[in-house]
């Protein structure tokens, strides 16, 4: 019964098809019967005008606005040749309940007047025998009924299936959207990942270039020296190694990591590490911390932290030798301040601006992203007498 029941609605066009004869077929007994009962002659354009009628319902889907035309046509060749209402008239509520559901709006609405005028026209050319006024008026109200409904069926009908198209192309709309915004946060994702592995790698290759130089130039006069040069490339490294482990697992789509394989997302405490470690490396580095320290939003913490970090990296990238630098960080009610200055007169400082020698670095403006991501503001500048200096104020609560 399934598979009938599929067949039937892959192809309505035949079960269309199937009562459409029925119909022809219901028409050409009834009026047989009806000449033979009646001992009158049964009109010869009867049957051409049941059969077109049985061909309005075939074709009812396929073409309903000229179905309803044709359907027109036949009543008004019925009132002119005076052939009787018959089974087959049934062809005209089924073509306006069709054109309501899927035709044209014109189509409908002239369905719709076509439908209310049908049944009175009918009675007034063919009345019932011993028929008072008010019965003929009852009886035109009961036969145009049945077009009214039909008509609001149908176009019930269209009203919910264009109701559903709405929802699923509102659907397909938000699925769209969403697919975008997904794509937005992917690319927003990948850039800061390519500015954290642009620290780590500034930074930390920077500190073991300037210890390896310091190794190799003082392994004969101080092993020692050398020793602890190679112990902080060693550690160095090791950080290095695992941020960028950390980093690079983000982008491991479809594969669960262990939390262990992952390093904390470096905050303001560790800024002192980062400090030892510059001075370790052979700059300078004056470091203070004012006000009262307390928690503060990661996403703070981890920009106070990166700032320092291009900060320093950029002094002893650009500083020139002998440049020595000054971190401050002051906790406000409201904030955190950061001032970085150095005091190097080697490279151009426009170069901070591309980030690099090369200008394949952010700089600058890796900086200020990070600062305007929080709601912070950042200026930065030459010093008066030589150096550098960079300020930062990071609200505790990122703009809206």
């Amino acid at each position: 019964m399934q598979r009938i029941y599929d067949f039937l609605r892959r192809h309505p066009t035949w079960v269309d098809s199937f009562w459409a004869v029925f119909l022809f077929g219901i028409s050409v007994v009834s009026g047989v019967v009806q000449q033979e009962v009646e001992r009158t002659d049964y009109p010869v354009a009867a049957v051409p005008i049941a059969l077109l009628l049985s061909l309005v319902v075939a074709l009812r889907r396929l073409m309903p606005e000229r179905m309803l035309l044709l359907a027109v046509g036949l009543g008004v060749a019925q009132l002119a040749l005076d052939v009787e209402t018959m089974p087959a008239n049934f062809a005209m509520l089924v073509i306006t309940y069709t054109v309501a559901a899927t035709g044209a709006r014109w189509a409908s609405r002239m369905a719709l007047g076509v439908g209310l005028v049908a049944a009175p026209l009918a009675q007034l050319r063919w009345p019932e025998n011993e028929s008072s006024a008010l019965g003929t008026v009852a009886i035109m109200i009961f036969t145009t009924v049945p077009f009214a409904l039909a008509w609001v069926l149908g176009d019930s009908i269209r009203t919910r299936r264009a109701y559903f198209a709405e929802l699923e192309e509102r659907a397909s709309r938000l699925e769209k959207e969403r697919e975008a915004q997904s794509k937005v946060a992917v690319a927003a994702e990948r850039a800061r990942i390519a500015r954290e592995l642009h620290d780590v790698v500034a930074h930390n290759v920077s500190v073991m270039v300037v210890q390896a130089d310091g190794a190799a130039y003082v392994l004969d006069a101080a092993p020692d020296q050398a020793k602890k040069a190679l112990e902080t490339i060693s550690s160095t490294g090791r950080q290095a190694l695992a941020e960028m482990r950390r980093l690079l697992g983000v982008l491991r789509t479809g594969e669960h990591q262990e939390s262990g394989e992952y390093v904390p997302q470096p905050d303001v405490e560790q800024i002192d590490e980062l400090v030892q470690q510059c001075r370790t490396s052979g700059l300078p580095v004056d470091f203070k911390v004012e006000g009262t320290p307390r928690p503060l939003p990661s996403g703070v913490e981890l920009t106070a932290y990166r700032i320092v970090q291009e900060a320093l990296t950029n002094t002893r990238k650009h500083g020139g030798p002998n440049a020595g630098a000054s971190v401050r960080l002051v906790y406000f009610d409201d904030g955190l301040g950061l001032l970085v200055e150095d005091d190097g007169k080697g490279a151009p400082h426009e170069l901070y601006e591309e980030g690099g020698v090369d200008g394949a670095g952010h700089g600058l403006i890796g900086m200020r992203e990070r600062v305007g991501m929080v709601g912070g503001t950042l200026d930065a500048g030459p010093r008066p007498g030589g150096g550098f200096r960079i300020s930062a104020l990071l609200p505790l609560k990122a703009a809206h």
